[in-house]
C-alpha cells in the first residue's frame, strides 16, 4: 500500500494531492510529530526520540547507515555459508509445525530451484506457516548455514513473486537504530512519511547542481530511502553530503562577512620592544609569526577573530601575552578564560611575573574563591584597576563587568562552546577574540571547526625541548615498568599512569583507575606516594589533587584522560598509559604533551595486549613521531572527527550525513560552490536563498545545541 502510494507520490512530486489510508485522511506538514504515523503510539515515539526523532522532517532526514543490495537472485547451489542472499524457490511439500515447548514452534519446508533444495526452518512463525503455499514460487532471503550434508536456513524473510518488493529485489536500507526499534519498523515510518508530505525544500541553485552533478532535493530524498539501485543511493548520498557541506559553508562564509563589515577601535601603539625586552628567551619564528598576524588584526580597524594553534608546548600562551601586551599599551583590558582552575592559575603565575615589571595589573578570578575575593576583582575590573584578568567560566558570571574590555582568549577552545565565547566578548564593544588550541588540528577539519576565524599555526618548539622517547610494550614488560617508576622516583622525578576507566568493568577487561591506583599503592609500591584522579570526583577534589601532585606532595598520579588538557608538571618525567589501544592517536599525543615540560629528559610507554596488526601498527607509528599534526592527519583518516573534540564539546555541525575523514573532496567543491553562490547572489530573497536561511538556521541550531 505505502509503497504504491510512494510510487504515486513521486510520479507527481509538487503537486498538492489528499493520500488516504485506512485510518488517516492529511496531507500532512514536515513540522507535524511522528505520532500522527499509522504504528507510532507513544511507546514507539520515546523510541524514536533515542534518535532525536520528533518530527516528520526529523524521521525523512534520518538517513541509511548502510544498503544491503538484495536484487541479484542467487542460484541455491551458489549460497555460500553465513553470507545473506536473494534467491527464488519453489516450496516443495507443505509446511509442517511442532510445537516443541511452551513458547516454542517450529515449522519446516523445504524449497527447490534447477540447482539444489534447501530446508527452511522458521521459529514461532505463525505467517510463515500460513503463507507459504505447496507449489508456489517465493522470493527468499536469508543466509545458509552448515555445509552440504546438514544444508538449512533459519528465519529467511520471504515475498510472493507477484507482491510489491518490500524486503526483496531490492536495494534496503540499513538505519541507525535504538533499544526496541526495528529496521522494518523504522522503514515503514519513512514509507509513510514520504507518502503524505513534501520533502525538505530544495537550496540548492540549479547552476550549482548542473556544475557539480547533483540531484534535485525531491528526487535524492526519496532515492536516499528508495534507491533503484546502488549507484542511485549513491547519487542520493552525494547530494545530501553535498547540501550539508554546502549550508554549513554558507553559514560560515555569511558570519565572515558580518565580522568583517564590524569596525572598532585602530591600535595604534603597536611597538612591543618594551615586551620582548621583558622575556627570559627569545621567541620562535612560529611565535613570531603569529604575533605579527595578531598586530596586524589589532591594527585593522576590525575585530581580531583569529585561531592560534600549535602543539603540546609550542608557546601559545606568549602569543596570547604579547596581544594582552598590546591591547593594554592601547588603552583596553584584556581577559584569558582557562577551562579548569588549575590551568587559569598556572597562567595566572606565569604571566603574572612577566607583567608585573613592565607595570601591567592583573588578577585571577575563579569559582573556588571566597566570595569577597570574587567581589574584590570584579570591582577593580569595573573601575579599570585590573589591566588584564585571567580566570575560569567565573569570567562569564553576570557580576563580572569590565571598564573598557579590549581583547578575550580562550585557552584550549574546544573546551568552550561558541556561545561561551559569545558571553565573554558581550562584555566589550566588538572586542578583539583570540582563541588557542593544543590539540593539533588538521587543515581540513580546522576550516570547519573555525571557519569563521583566520588562523596562525605554530609548528616549532622552544629551543632546549627534548623529545618524549615513546615505547609500546606488552603486559610481559610489568616488572621492566615498575622499575623503571621507582628509577624515575628515585631521582626526584614524579610519574603518570594513566587508565582507560574509572571502575573496574570485567567485560572490558581493561584496567580502572580506582582499582589500579589501590594496586600500586598497597602491593606494588608501598612506600611511595599514589594519588588518585578521575573525572568522576568533585571539581574541588580533582583541582586539590592536581595542585597537590604539582607540588611534588605525590610520586605517582593514577588517573584517567582528565589530565590530558593543561596539566604542566614539569617534575614529571615518565608517562605509563595503560590499554593504550583504546585511546585515539590524538589523545595519546596530548597525554604524553604532559611530559617532556621541564629540563629532564622524559619518557612515554603505551602498554597494550592487542593482537591486531592493525592497531599495533597504529600505535608504532604514533611511537615514531612527535609530530602532532601528522598523528592528527592520521587520526582523522581512522578514527573521524570525534576524537579530537569529544562528542558533545565540540561546537562541530551536527552534520546526519556527511564523513569529514571520507568525504574531502565533497567538501572542497561544496566550499567552492558555497563562496561562488554567496559573492554572486548572497541570499537573496529567492526560493532558494530563504530556504538556505533557515537551514543555516537549523544547522548552527543543531551544532550549539550539543554543547549546552
Amino acid at each position: 500500500m505505502w509503497l504504491f502510494v510512494l510510487q504515486f507520490k513521486k510520479q507527481f512530486a509538487g503537486t498538492a494531492c489528499t493520500i488516504r489510508t485506512q485510518e488517516v485522511i492529511s496531507t500532512a506538514k514536515l513540522t507535524d510529530p511522528i505520532t500522527i504515523l499509522k504504528g507510532v503510539g507513544p511507546t514507539k515515539a520515546k523510541q524514536f526520540a533515542n534518535l532525536n526523532i520528533f518530527t516528520l522532517q526529523d524521521l525523512i532526514c534520518h538517513f541509511p547507515r548502510g544498503y544491503e543490495d538484495r536484487t541479484k537472485l542467487v542460484p541455491i547451489e551458489k549460497l555460500e555459508v553465513d553470507v545473506p542472499a536473494c534467491f527464488k524457490a519453489m516450496v516443495m511439500n507443505t509446511p509442517r509445525t511442532t510445537h516443541i515447548r511452551k513458547g516454542l514452534d517450529l515449522t519446516k519446508v523445504q524449497v527447490a530451484d534447477h540447482t539444489a533444495r534447501l530446508n527452511l526452518t522458521f521459529f514461532n512463525n505463525k505467517y510463515a506457516a500460513e503463507q507459504l503455499q505447496y507449489g508456489r514460487e517465493y522470493i527468499f532471503y536469508g543466509a545458509v548455514s552448515g555445509d552440504f550434508i546438514g544444508y538449512n536456513m533459519t528465519n529467511p524473510v520471504f515475498e510472493a513473486l507477484d507482491s510489491q518488493p518490500i524486503t526483496t529485489r531490492r536495494v534496503l536500507p540499513i538505519y541507525p537504530l535504538t533499544a526496541g526499534l526495528t529496521n522494518a519498523a523504522v522503514l515503514k515510518a519513512v514509507r509513510q512519511a514520504l507518502a503524505i508530505c513534501d520533502v525538505p525544500r530544495e537550496i540548492l541553485p540549479e547552476s550549482v547542481r548542473q556544475q557539480y552533478g547533483i540531484l534535485p532535493a525531491e528526487r535524492a530524498y526519496y532515492a536516499i530511502h528508495e534507491p533503484g539501485s546502488m549507484a542511485e543511493a549513491e547519487l542520493a548520498k552525494k547530494r545530501l553530503i553535498f547540501e550539508e557541506f554546502f549550508v554549513f559553508s554558507a553559514g560560515l562564509a555569511l558570519m565572515r562577512a558580518s565580522r568583517t563589515q564590524k569596525k572598532t577601535e585602530s591600535y595604534v601603539n603597536l611597538d612591543m620592544t618594551p615586551f620582548y625586552a621583558a622575556l627570559p628567551f627569545t621567541l620562535t619564528a612560529g611565535q613570531q609569526r603569529a604575533v605579527q598576524d595578531v598586530l596586524q588584526d589589532l591594527s585593522s580597524g576590525a575585530p581580531m577573530n583569529r585561531l592560534v594553534q600549535g602543539d603540546v608546548g609550542s608557546g601559545k600562551t606568549m602569543v596570547a601575552a604579547a596581544a594582552a601586551y598590546c591591547a593594554v599599551q592601547n588603552g583596553h583590558q584584556a581577559a584569558l578564560m582557562a577551562p579548569t582552575e588549575i590551568l587559569a592559575e598556572q597562567h595566572y603565575q606565569s604571566l603574572s611575573k612577566l607583567f608585573a615589571p613592565l607595570g601591567i595589573s592583573m588578577a585571577l578570578l575563579t569559582g573556588s574563591m571566597t566570595p569577597k575575593q570574587k567581589q574584590l576583582v570584579r570591582q577593580d575590573l569595573a573601575e579599570g584597576k585590573v589591566q588584564f584578568a585571567v580566570g575560569t567560566h567565573a569570567l562569564l558570571s553576570e557580576a563580572t563587568r569590565f571598564q573598557n574590555l579590549g581583547l578575550v582568549v580562550t585557552d584550549e577552545q574546544h573546551r568552550f562552546g561558541v556561545a561561551q565565547r559569545s558571553r565573554l566578548s558581550a562584555k566589550g564593544t566588538d572586542p578583539h577574540l583570540m582563541v588557542m588550541s593544543a590539540t593539533p588540528i588538521p587543515r581540513t577539519l580546522a576550516l570547519l571547526m573555525y571557519g569563521d576565524l583566520e588562523v596562525s599555526v605554530i609548528r616549532e618548539l622552544p629551543p632546549g625541548r627534548e623529545p618524549v622517547d615513546t615505547f609500546l610494550v606488552d603486559e610481559s614488560y610489568r616488572a621492566r615498568i615498575n622499575a623503571f617508576i621507582r628509577k624515575q622516583v628515585a631521582e626526584g622525578h614524579q610519574c603518570f599512569v594513566v587508565c582507560p576507566a574509572v571502575e573496574e568493568s570485567e567485560e572490558l577487561g581493561i584496567k580502572s583507575a580506582t582499582v589500579w591506583a589501590e594496586t600500586l599503592q598497597k602491593t606494588v609500591f608501598p612506600d611511595l606516594r599514589v594519588a588518585l584522579l578521575h573525572g568522576q570526583m568533585r571539581g574541588a577534589e580533582k583541582e586539590a589533587a592536581m595542585a597537590s601532585f604539582a607540588r611534588s606532595e605525590a610520586d605517582v598520579m593514577v588517573a584517567t584522560t582528565v589530565i590530558e588538557v593543561g596539566v604542566d608538571v614539569p617534575n614529571a618525567t615518565l608517562m605509563v598509559i595503560e590499554d593504550a589501544d583504546r585511546f585515539g592517536l590524538s589523545q595519546l599525543h596530548q597525554l604524553r604533551g604532559r611530559v617532556g615540560r621541564g629540563c629532564s629528559k622524559s619518557y612515554c610507554i603505551l602498554t597494550s595486549h592487542s593482537k591486531n596488526q592493525e592497531t599495533r601498527l597504529r600505535m608504532k607509528a604514533f611511537c615514531s613521531t612527535t609530530d602532532g599534526f601528522k598523528i592528527a592527519e592520521e587520526d582523522l583518516k581512522m578514527r573521524g572527527p570525534g576524537d579530537f573534540f569529544g562528542s558533545r564539546q565540540s561546537g562541530l555541525p551536527v552534520f546526519r550525513v556527511a564523513n569529514l575523514s571520507m568525504d574531502l573532496q565533497t567538501l572542497q567543491e561544496a566550499q567552492a560552490a558555497s563562496a561562488a553562490w554567496i559573492d554572486a547572489e548572497g541570499t537573496a530573497d529567492t526560493p532558494e536563498g530563504i530556504a538556505l536561511r533557515d537551514r543555516i538556521g537549523e544547522l548552527f541550531t543543531r551544532a550549539e545545541g550539543t554543547m549546552n
